[in-house]
Formats: structure tokens, sequence, C-alpha cells
């Protein structure tokens, strides 16, 4: 929480200089601030709120309006040793910005330091709308979704390494014990095969009369054994192949299984989806640019209204000469006349009219809301189609890799099959020789060869045995080596989940916290009669996004009040004062200023229009708030500020 902490002791310059020309209703200014507050004096009409937009400008905000009879402004802050600035050009019909401002994206600041009369967070607390949406815009959301999907991915990989090594980890005693009575086997084989030499050594015959018949024996011997061991290996092959062929078969029924669960997306029409989006993409782009022209429009009619005596001339203000005469209105009510094209219209038709282009900008935010809605739907859709379409192109690419490897490799079965018979009938020739070689008086000589090679070639084939087992067993101790760093990668994962999937919910709990500490304590501080409290109550609603239904967080407004006799009851925003509802707006905004720290993106924070709160309750109120922004810009009447003015920086001449 950044409730609680005082922000004006950060490191941030001591002084900031603005220079300002041709925004808003200023030819051309230059103002010195003081870190802390600075009050912005004086009566209507005398541009404080134009050197607010200029502040804004140069901090990066494009809600600043350009001088009706300019086509070109610029703000210019000189911030320590950096200098930042933006320029506004009139092109088209409409003012586009450049530079080099304070801020690359302005938005944060826009909803949350920069508090004029039209500032969103304000307005949006004003006509009771859904506070959650706002307070949540600066969070990309999405951007959370989709690393929370990409952790969870990881996460099971992770786990199923995990579980590979559980799996090797059981089959390890089964290895050792293999090994053992592999290496007892080879022990037995050894003493009988040293037995069988020594019986051989001991036969007697007659060793030279049967030597040439006792090597050709031999080489014999040596060939069968050598043609067993091939056809062995061969068997092995065999075998191999099949256990791949069943693995293979079984990987096949998995992704047939997947094929089924999957859509090949004929079933949408993706052109008419695609189609629709552009429709939908261009109805938002007529909408933004609608809105902009609008909020644009207000801003100008509302500095119209303010700064009557740079734009315009009205009946308390007028002064002789030839230009005076042409602003005249016909009738006895206060009038404004436009110097732009010299009609003269009632200030309250100019309000009315106001009031009229606020409802229809309201209605247009809720058009592009609902459009932004079935945007992200229809998007959705697609993006779904695409991802099943993509896994089901991929499973199918998949299963005819399968069909051909268990092709190939039932090939060569086939081919080893023939080797292995080839192998079996050689052996059997082999061994008619050797039964041919036999002769009286050297049978059991010949006997004694044959055994002797038959143990060696068993002594071969288990020692090959034992060193495939011991080849195994090393390569799962290696692979279990790998579980410790498995779980350690295991357990940042889960950390960095458990933080993005309560990040959101952080946020939400810090913004109605910081809300509700600061309105208990303004209220307390303001002493608003009646008004016992006023609080965020964060719940939870179903809302459909996309084709499924979602629980998501409400931000509802509660207020108690009591009567004189002391008996509480609840009310609504509607029925708040003025004064009441502009301060609970300003608490608003301080919540989010708070909790997106905006005080560390940009070191200003800006309030206008507080003359509905009575003079008292503004510099409580404005030194309240000098607690968390380094610098608190106020533009104030002369009678409001009289009392922060003995304590703090003023400018009178704009």
């Amino acid at each position: 929480m950044k409730t609680s902490q005082n922000v004006s002791d950060r490191e941030t310059p001591d002084r900031a200089t603005l220079s300002v020309s041709n925004i808003g209703g200023i030819e051309e200014t230059s103002v010195s601030f003081q870190r802390g507050i600075t009050v912005l004096s004086g009566r209507n009409a005398t541009n404080r709120t134009s050197l607010l937009q200029g502040i804004m400008a140069a901090l990066g905000s494009d809600r600043a309006s350009l001088k009706a009879d300019a086509e070109e402004g610029e703000a210019i802050l000189e911030f320590g040793d950096e200098t930042y600035r933006q320029t506004l050009h009139r092109r088209n019909g409409t003012v586009v910005t450049d530079g080099d401002p304070y801020l690359d994206d302005p938005e944060i600041a826009d909803l949350f330091a920069f508090l004029l009369e039209s500032n969103e967070a304000r307005r949006a607390v004003a006509r009771g709308d859904e506070l959650r949406e706002l307070i949540m815009r600066p969070v990309d959301t999405e951007a959370i979704k989709a690393e929370i999907q990409q952790l969870e991915q990881r996460k099971q990989r992770i786990d199923d390494e995990l579980a590979e090594l559980d799996q090797l980890e059981d089959r390890l005693p089964d290895l050792e014990a293999k090994r053992t009575r592999a290496s007892n086997e080879i022990d037995s084989l050894r003493e009988e095969l040293e037995e069988a030499e020594e019986r051989l050594e001991a036969t007697n015959v007659d060793v030279e009369t049967r030597r040439e018949e006792r090597s050709e024996l031999e080489t014999k011997l040596d060939e069968l054994r050598e043609t067993r061991s091939e056809l062995e290996r061969t068997r092995n092959r065999i075998d191999t192949e099949r256990e791949s062929i069943e693995a293979l078969e079984d990987e096949r029924e998995e992704v047939e299984a997947r094929l089924e669960a999957l859509s090949t997306g004929e079933d949408v029409d993706i052109g008419r989806l695609e189609a629709e989006i552009d429709s939908l993409q261009a109805q938002k782009d007529d909408l933004n640019e609608e809105i902009s022209q609008l909020q644009r429009t207000i801003q100008f009619n509302e500095r119209l209204l303010e700064e009557a005596g740079e734009f315009l001339e009205t009946d308390e203000h007028r002064t002789d000469g030839a230009v005076t005469d042409q602003l005249l209105a016909d009738d006895d009510s206060e009038t404004v006349t436009c110097w732009t094209c010299g009609s003269s219209v009632a200030t309250e038709q100019i309000e009315s009219t106001l009031d009229q282009l606020r409802s229809v900008h309201q209605d247009r935010l809720e058009e592009r809301s609902s459009i932004d809605d079935e945007l992200d739907e229809k998007r959705a859709t697609r993006a779904e189609v695409d991802e099943n379409r993509t896994e089901y192109e991929s499973a199918t690419r998949r299963l005819d890799s399968i069909d051909d490897e268990i092709e190939r490799r039932r090939d060569r079965i086939d081919d080893l099959a023939d080797d292995r018979e080839s192998l079996t009938e050689e052996i059997e020739d082999l061994e008619g020789e050797i039964d041919d070689l036999e002769s009286d008086g050297s049978e059991d000589v010949l006997e004694q060869h044959r055994e002797v090679n038959q143990l060696e070639f068993e002594l071969e084939r288990k020692e090959r045995e034992r060193d495939e087992i011991e080849e195994e067993i090393a390569d799962v101790e290696e692979r279990l080596d790998e579980r410790e760093g498995l779980e350690s990668r295991r357990e940042e994962t889960t950390e960095e989940l458990t933080d993005l999937r309560t990040r959101i919910d952080r946020i939400e709990e810090d913004a109605v916290e910081a809300f509700n500490e600061h309105m208990e304590n303004l209220l307390e501080t303001l002493g608003y009669a009646n008004l016992d409290r006023i609080w965020i109550d964060r719940t939870t609603r179903e809302v459909r996004e996309g084709r499924r239904k979602v629980s998501r967080s409400s931000f509802d407004l509660k207020i108690v009040r009591s009567t004189e006799e002391g008996a509480a009851y609840e009310d609504a925003i509607e029925h708040l004062s003025e004064s009441e509802r502009e301060v609970t707006g300003l608490v608003f905004a301080l919540a989010g200023y708070l909790v997106h720290d905006v005080y560390e993106t940009v070191p200003f924070m800006l309030l206008d229009s507080l003359e509905a709160i009575d003079a008292e309750r503004i510099t409580a109120l404005v030194e309240y708030f000098e607690s968390y922004a380094p610098y608190l810009v106020v533009a104030l009447l002369d009678e409001d500020a009289e009392q922060l003015a003995q304590s703090h920086d003023v400018v009178t001449e704009i």
C-alpha cells in the first residue's frame, strides 16, 4: 500500500520553469514553480486553467487546446538539468502534437494527476459510473493473462519432467538388481569356463595327429559363435523395432483422439468473421474521432465561458470601440459573443448545449465500450479458430508422420526377419559341418571345445547385457541429478504464478483500501454535517467474456448519512451536494495516483475547478494532497486562495 507514504521528499528537482505560447487563452507567458504547493490565484478568465493545460502539454498530455487564433503553440518545461517540450499544430481542422515531452505515454497522468474539471476520474464518481474499470485501466490485464498461461505451460513441462524422474527413480532398484544378477551370472560363467578349459587341457589325446582337424574345428566354432552373436543382435533389433511400433501406435491413438476433439475450422466463416472485425474496428475508429471532436468542442466551450476576457466579450466586460459595438447583444440577458464568428448566444444556451454535448460524449463512450466488448469476443473467436486449426493441422501432420514411421519400421522388421532366417540356416549348416569334423577317439575333445566355445559366447553376451544395464543406470542417475534444479525452477515458477494471479486482486484491494482510508480521513477533517461515511465496497459479479461467463470485481460506492436524531441511513451519490461529490471524485483520483505510483511517473499533480468547495475546506484538502505530490499546482479564485496564500507560493500574473 502507498496510502501512508509521504512522497514530497522524493529525489525531484526543487524548481521548475514553464514557458507557454498559444495554449488555451495564453498568448505567451513564463512561470516558475517551487516544490510543494503553488497557487494560481485570480478571477475568472485569467488563464489559470490555460496555464494548467500548458503544464499538461509539456508533461506529454494531448488534452491541451491550441489558442483559437493560432496555428501553432508550444509548452516548454525546464526541470533540473533537463528541458521538455511539446508543440501543438493545427492541421486539417484538428490539432496534432509532436516534440519531446516529459512522458511518452500520458494516459495514467491524465487519469490520476491532471485533475481538471473534465478529468475522467472526477467525472466518473460524479456520474456514478463503474469505478473498477477506470482504476484498472492502466493495468495490462491481457498481458498478465498471457504471462500466466506461459508460466502454467512451463510449470506443466517441469511437472512432466519431475514425474518422469519419479518413474526413473522407481526403476533404479530394478536396474541395480538386474545388474547384480548379471554380475553374479558372469562370475558363474567365468568359473564354468575356467573349469571347462582345465578339463580340455587335462584330456589326454594325441594332439599332433588331431591338430589339423582341431584347427579347422576351432575355426568353425569361432564362426559359429560369431554367427550366434549376430543372430542374437538381429533378434534384439527386431524386438526394439516392435517396441517402437507399439509406442508409435499408442501415440497414434492419442493423436487420433485429439483430432476427434479438434475442429478444422470449416464450420466458421473466417472471411465473414474478418469482415465483421474490420467493420467493428472502422466503427470504433469513427467513434474515436467523434469522441475526440466532442471532447475538443466541450473544452473549447468550457473555456469560452470561463475565460471570457480572452476569447469573447460579455455584457459585464464590454469596452468602448468599434469592435465592442460589433459584439453587443440585442437583448438584455447575459450573452456571449464569439470573436471568431461574431454571433451572440445566451450564456444559458451555451451551458445547456454543453450539457447535451457531455451527454452525447458519454453515450459515444458507452457505445465504444460496447463495440470493444464485441471486438474482443470476435477476436477471441478468431484466435480460437486459428489456434484450433493450427493444432488440427499439426496433429494431422503428426499422424501422417507416425504412419510413415510405422511403415518404415515394419519394412525394417521384414528385412531383419529375413536376416534372422538366413542366420538360423547358417548356424544349422555350421553345426552340421562341426558334427562331420568329429571322429572316433576325439569326440570328448571336440565336445569340450564346443563347450568352451559356447561358454565364451554366453559370457560375452552376458557382459554386454551388464554393460547396457550399467549404461542405463548411469543415464538414470545423470537425469536424477537434474531434480534439484527442476524443483528449484518449479518453485520459482509457482511463486511467479502466485504473484501474477494475485496481482490484479492486490491492485483492486489497494485501490479500495486507499480510497476508504483517505475518504475517512478527509471526511473527519472537512467536517461535512450528517455525512457519516463514504466508502467503496468491492463485490463480485458475473459478466460475459467472449463465449463464457467469468467472475469480475465491481466497485460499489456506498454512502451513509445520519438524521438529526442520529439514525443512520444509506444514501446515493446523486444526493450528495456538489461539494461532497467533488471531494469524493478527488479522493478517488488520489487513490489511483497512489496505487499506480503515479508520483514516480510524473512529479506534478494539478487541481482545478474547486469552486463548489468552500475556502476553508479547499485549504484542508489541498494541504492533505500536498503530502503525496512533489509539485501540487492549484487554480483558485482569489477569495479561495487567501488562506493558502499565507504559507505557499502564489502566482497572480499569467
